[in-house]
């Protein structure tokens, strides 16, 4: 590998890559939590594995749009658009390997996929498929077009889009919701009601429902929001555990 190959690889890195079926699944389950870290300076990425050409309002090229305008007001440092077919996020190998190439060029430290349990299918396949590419991305005899190296995500995290579940953490995003908030009006084909729109589930008050969740983990967490998230593994408190507790 050449030394500029190298330092592309290097300036591609992601701390944070967080996957969604569709554009706007990011911002809905965990877009505080994006924002918070990207104000840190942590680089961040959203991933969007199908272009949610079904979707009942809007189209392709203004669901992008929107998604663009979402990612600009969350500070997200790159957009990735994978193109797999809505409504048809199956467990294909060709589908697992073009997202082991996304992990292995990016090399994100940690993976944010939706949870399981989800009244929209796609939702928990996109789960699936992102957990199958994140064990082979660190494989090193996996082979996929790109020749990339192998590359070993440290933690796979789960965030909530439309359901209501115990988390096993949250995160405070007090001082981002309005960012989160804003960045869920850029998609207006989604959330705001026009005359050319078809009712659906995002229609009518479906913001404020994601505001009251946020809130109501936030104050069983003592903070005025925060984003509930869900992990397979224990999660180690070492040296900060009494200082953070007292």
């Amino acid at each position: 590998m050449t030394k500029k190959s190298m330092t592309t690889m290097e300036k591609n890195k992601l701390d944070i890559l967080a996957f969604g079926a569709h554009p706007d699944d990011a911002e809905i389950g965990m877009g505080g939590t994006l924002a918070k870290y990207a104000e840190q300076g942590y680089k961040i990425g959203i991933c969007d594995l199908t272009e949610a050409e079904l979707s009942s309002n809007g189209t392709v090229e203004l669901r992008q749009e929107e998604a663009e305008q979402a990612s600009s007001i969350l500070g997200i440092h790159k957009r990735i658009f994978l193109n797999l077919p809505d409504r048809g996020l199956f467990l294909k190998e060709q589908y697992i390997e073009k997202i082991v190439t996304i992990i292995r060029e990016y090399k994100p430290r940690l993976v944010f996929v939706p949870w399981f349990e989800d009244r929209h299918p796609d939702h928990g396949n996109c789960a699936k498929l992102v957990e199958e590419a994140s064990f082979s991305a660190g494989v090193k005899k996996v082979r996929e077009p790109g020749g990339l190296m192998p590359h070993r995500v440290n933690r796979l995290y789960y965030y909530m889009i439309n359901g209501y579940h115990k988390p096993d953490f949250v995160v405070d995003i007090t001082d981002t919701m309005e960012k989160k908030l804003a960045s869920l009006r850029a998609y207006e084909s989604q959330f705001i009601k026009s005359d050319a729109s078809l009712i659906t589930p995002l229609i009518n008050g479906y913001i404020e429902s994601v505001e009251s969740r946020e809130r109501l983990f936030g104050k069983e967490a003592g903070v005025k929001y925060a984003e509930g998230f869900l992990t397979k593994s224990p999660i180690l408190l070492d040296k900060d555990l009494i200082g953070d507790s007292l």
